[in-house]
C-alpha cells in the first residue's frame, strides 16, 4: 500500500485542511469552481484520434522546464521564444510534471499556453495525468521541492499564513481543552512556521477545486489512444485492461472529483492503486518472456498495438522499446541529478509507423518491428 505524508497539526485529516482553507480564503478570487460538463463526462477522453501528422511524446519532466523546453525544441514542437511552432503536429506529455525539481509552476504554464497555441495552428496537446499530479491532489508533498513553493510566494503570503494560523491555533486549542489537555500556542506557531513556509500555502490553495491550476488537473485524461497508439503515465495491468480507454479514464476521473476524502479512504481510490494506470510498473519491469502472454490481452481489450509509458525511468537515459515496440519507455530521467544520475531530456517521434528517439544532440531511428504493417497484419488476423 502507498505510503501517505503525515496529518498536519490539529487537524483531523486532509478533507479538515481543504475545509479550513477554504475558511482562511473564502473572500479570495480564485477560480472557476466546478468542471465543465464537458470535462465531466467523456467526450473528452482523447481515446479514438486518428491523425497523419507527426506524434511527439515527451515523458517525466519533474520541474526540469528548461530541459522539458529545450527536448521541444528539438523536437521542433516550440520555437527560441517558446512559442509553437509545430504545426499540426500532436504533443503528448506523459504525466509526472510536478515534484522533485524546481520549476514544475513554468512547465505547467508552458503546456497550458500550448494548447491554445497548437489548436489554433491546427495541432494539438495532450496533457496526460502522472502519479504525482494525483499525489498532489491529496496532499502528498514527500516530493515537493523548495523550489516549487518559492514560485508561488507572494507579497501576501505572510498574511495568508498568519490567518491560517489563527485558524488552526484556535481550533488545536480548543481541542486541547476538550481533552483536558495544555495548549502552548507559542510551540505550536513555531512548529506551524516550520510545517509552512512562505509559499506552500499559496500552492495548496492553486491546486484546489478552485484553485489556478485545480481545475485544469482535474480536467487531464490517464491514457489517450491515436492511430491505435496507447500513451499513459504507468501502464496497464491486465486487471485493469478490461476497463478499456474510456472507462480508465472515467475511474480516474471519478477519483478526482470524489475529493478531497479523508485520508483513511484514499487507499480505496482506483488512481493511488500500485495496479491502476498512474502507478504500473509491470510493463516496464516484468521479464519479457512472462509479459509477452499477457501483453497480447491487454493490447486487445485496449484496442490498442502498443504502449507508450513514463513513470519508470530508464538509465543512462535512453528511450527503449520492449517486445518489438509493443511497449515503449520514454522516461529518461530528465530532472537528472541527484534524483535520476545519467539521466537526459528525450522525445519520442512517431511520422506514421516509424520511430525516432529525439535527444537534444541527435536522433536515433527505433526498431519497431511489432508496429510494421506485416506484424500488425499478423496480430489482427490472431
Amino acid at each position: 500500500m502507498l505510503a501517505f505524508s503525515r496529518v498536519f497539526p490539529g487537524l483531523v485529516n486532509r478533507a479538515a485542511l481543504a475545509a479550513t482553507l477554504a475558511v482562511v480564503v473564502a473572500s479570495a478570487a480564485v477560480g472557476s469552481s466546478h468542471l465543465s460538463a464537458q470535462q465531466r463526462g467523456g467526450d473528452d477522453f482523447p481515446c479514438n484520434v486518428k491523425t497523419t501528422e507527426r506524434i511527439v511524446a515527451v515523458g517525466d519532466i519533474h520541474g526540469a522546464y528548461d530541459k522539458f523546453a529545450a527536448v521541444l525544441r528539438a523536437a521542433g514542437i516550440i520555437d527560441a521564444r517558446n512559442r509553437w511552432s509545430g504545426k499540426k503536429a500532436l504533443l503528448v506529455q506523459t504525466g509526472d510534471v510536478l515534484d522533485r525539481g524546481p520549476d514544475s509552476r513554468k512547465a505547467l504554464d508552458l503546456l497550458r499556453k500550448l494548447e491554445g497555441e497548437a489548436k489554433r495552428a491546427g495541432g494539438n496537446v495532450y496533457s496526460l495525468l502522472g502519479n504525482h499530479e494525483m499525489m498532489r491532489l491529496v496532499y502528498d508533498w514527500r516530493y515537493v521541492s523548495q523550489g516549487e513553493i518559492e514560485a508561488f510566494k507572494t507579497p501576501e503570503s505572510a498574511d495568508l499564513r498568519d490567518r491560517a494560523l489563527g485558524v488552526f491555533s484556535a481550533e488545536s486549542e480548543r481541542q486541547a481543552k476538550a481533552a483536558g489537555k495544555p495548549f502552548d500556542a507559542a510551540a505550536y506557531r513555531e512548529q506551524f512556521i516550520k510545517e509552512f513556509p512562505l509559499g506552500s500555502l499559496d500552492m495548496r490553495l492553486a491546486f484546489e477545486a478552485k484553485g489556478e491550476y485545480g481545475p485544469w488537473i482535474r480536467a487531464r485524461p490517464a491514457v489517450a489512444r491515436i492511430n491505435g497508439i496507447l500513451f499513459l503515465h504507468g501502464g496497464i495491468s491486465d486487471m485493469v485492461a478490461s476497463f478499456g480507454c474510456e472507462g480508465v479514464n472515467a475511474a480516474v476521473r471519478k477519483d478526482m472529483l470524489s475529493l478531497p476524502l479523508p485520508v483513511e479512504q484514499l487507499p480505496m481510490l482506483f488512481s493511488l492503486s500500485e495496479t491502476g494506470p498512474l502507478w504500473y510498473r509491470g510493463l516496464a519491469n516484468e521479464p519479457e518472456a512472462t509479459l509477452s502472454p499477457v501483453l497480447e490481452t491487454i493490447l486487445q481489450r485496449m484496442q490498442a498495438r502498443a504502449i507508450v509509458i513514463g513513470h519508470t525511468p530508464v538509465l543512462p537515459g535512453k528511450v527503449t522499446p520492449r517486445l518489438g515496440g509493443r511497449v515503449i519507455q520514454i522516461d529518461t530521467g530528465m530532472v537528472d541529478a541527484e534524483f535520476f544520475p545519467g539521466g537526459v531530456p528525450s522525445a519520442l517521434e512517431f511520422q506514421g509507423d516509424t520511430a525516432t528517439a529525439i535527444y537534444l544532440d541527435r536522433r536515433e531511428p527505433l526498431a519497431l518491428p511489432a508496429l510494421q504493417p506485416a506484424a500488425a497484419a499478423g496480430a489482427s488476423a490472431r
